[in-house]
């Protein structure tokens, strides 16, 4: 007895948890044995020390051999069934171990060896049982990292970022040998909107990944998305340095230069990205957002032609080929452009939504209305659409009550339902609600639409309108500095991009630009 007692304490002291399958194995699950029930010592037969010396020294077939006998003797003993789990699962016959652990259960179902075992099959198996198992073994352990980390990863898996970051924190340290979990935590974590601390988990991920490219997309994606450029600029240079950075890198270098303000740096880095990818439409239209932003409408059209000579079936490449037409007033070509995306695409209807706006452009109400009206037909369920025709019947000043006011707020409506995200969709709705005198209903759609962009100027301005008019005026004074300061610096946005246009030179974009 003094012996097996030495021997546990021994693989106590030799065992280190994991989250995957790679660390514990049978002496996890025989450690496990022991400390789930400290009295076995006391009570296993001369048989089973044999047993438990055979699964020490690994010798799988002999354990299972001297556990026939037992089992016939004691059928309903768990341990027992648990042993021979650690035997099978020793042979790598891991879905015969799990049905033996699950018989363990079946008999003892809060036996905590049998638990373990089952848990960590399922889990490498995928089975959706562990999430089960692992939460059992939390309800007697609840501070295990290594069950809260699996668990995590399954419930990450599952698309429950929520749960899967509170047991991720409860991972602890533990997470740091395992780089895959911490950029599934970070994953998570900019998923509810915590970049603070998905930047620190990325950091945590970088370290211990031997230096993996994806590990540094991940952080500078993060950095970026706190507006943080200066740091994804650091973040990603050595891999530009090094030869390692490929086009997704490149393209996301670009653009901390123009949130850095450096637009020849980006101008420069993008177009490297579109030579390392000439076939990758995303740089294309990344590209003619630069272009539009910098009001270089002809040099964004000239390496979209590039794009569509290389990927002449790619719609999203004639989308923004047609608006950058758009803001040279050639409506025929933009038009062309929008129908030609439509065929290519049809479900999407992306070029619909963009033919609308032609319309608007022009400063044709009437055929504006007409021509989202018809697309509608076709695609009634597009937010962008719906929101459209909202904003063309508000501008014509419907009068509360009126037909076309219902139209447009229920257009509305439809449109944040469909895409919540959908910002402008809000704003009109937020406006038809204060023209309707519903204020409460006005302030909660400004708030929504705040959550999503806290720099929308027309949210801000309606909230501002709907308090003062609902007599709620403590807020108005920290909101009106507020919205001071965002047309402060929308403006100075604006002057610094018209300050630098890009020049165009086709031949020097395009050139190496090979298929």
């Amino acid at each position: 007895m003094k012996s097996l007692e030495y021997e546990l304490k021994r693989l106590r002291k030799s065992w280190r948890p994991g989250v995957t399958a790679r660390r514990p194995r049978w002496r996890v699950i025989l450690l496990l044995v022991a400390l789930a029930n400290p009295f076995l010592a006391a009570q296993i037969s001369a048989s089973t020390q044999e047993i438990t010396a055979a699964l020490r020294s690994r010798q799988f077939d002999t354990a299972l051999k001297l556990l026939r006998p037992q089992l016939e003797h004691f059928p309903r003993d768990a341990k027992l069934w648990t042993l021979d789990g650690i035997a099978l699962s020793g042979k790598g016959e891991k879905k015969q171990a799990l049905v033996v652990y699950r018989k363990a259960l079946g008999f003892s179902p809060d036996y905590l060896p049998a638990l373990e075992g089952a848990a960590q099959i399922e889990y490498e198996l995928g089975d959706q049982d562990a999430s089960q198992h692992l939460q059992q073994i939390l309800e007697q352990r609840p501070n295990d990292p290594t069950a809260h980390a699996m668990l995590a990863v399954l419930q990450y898996r599952q698309g429950d970022c929520a749960a899967a970051v509170k047991n991720f924190k409860e991972g602890g340290r533990l997470l740091d040998s395992q780089p895959k979990a911490l950029q599934q935590y970070g994953d998570c974590l900019i998923h509810i909107k915590e970049v603070e601390k998905a930047i620190s988990v990325f950091e945590r991920a970088l370290a211990e990944s031997n230096r993996d490219a994806s590990a540094y997309l991940r952080l500078g994606s993060a950095q970026l998305m706190a507006h943080r450029p200066q740091d994804a600029i650091a973040t990603l240079q050595p891999l530009v340095e090094n030869n390692r950075a490929d086009s997704d890198v490149l393209d996301l270098l670009a653009s901390a230069y123009e949130a850095e303000g450096n637009t020849p740096d980006a101008v420069r880095t993008l177009r490297q990205a579109i030579v390392a990818a000439p076939r990758n439409v995303d740089l294309y239209v990344d590209f003619a957002n630069l272009s539009m932003d910098h009001q270089s409408y002809q040099v964004g059209i000239d390496m979209v032609d590039a794009g569509i000579g290389l990927q002449p079936k790619a719609a999203p490449l004639y989308v923004a080929r047609g608006i950058l037409y758009v803001q040279l007033a050639q409506y025929d070509r933009a038009e062309d452009d929008f129908e030609k995306a439509d065929e290519l695409d049809p479900k999407r209807s992306m070029g619909s939504a963009a033919e609308g706006l032609v319309a608007v452009q022009e400063n044709d109400p009437e055929r504006a209305l007409a021509t989202v009206r018809a697309k509608l037909r076709k695609s009634p369920h597009d937010a962008f659409l719906l929101y459209l025709k909202a904003q063309i019947l508000t501008e014509r000043g419907p009068d509360p009550g009126s037909a076309d006011f219902r139209e447009a707020l229920q257009s509305a409506k439809t449109a944040t339902t469909l895409d919540p995200s959908l910002g402008a969709a809000r704003d009109v709705l937020a406006k038809l609600y204060l023209q309707a005198g519903q204020n409460p209903a006005a302030i909660a759609q400004c708030r929504k639409a705040l959550q999503n962009d806290p720099k929308d100027q027309t949210a801000l301005y309606h909230l501002i309108q709907a308090l003062r008019k609902s007599g709620q005026t403590k807020e108005l004074p920290g909101l009106l500095t507020r919205l001071a300061d965002l047309r402060a610096e929308a403006t100075k946005k604006e002057a610094e991009h018209n300050r630098y246009k890009l020049v165009e030179q086709l031949p020097a974009a395009t050139e190496k630009i090979q298929p």
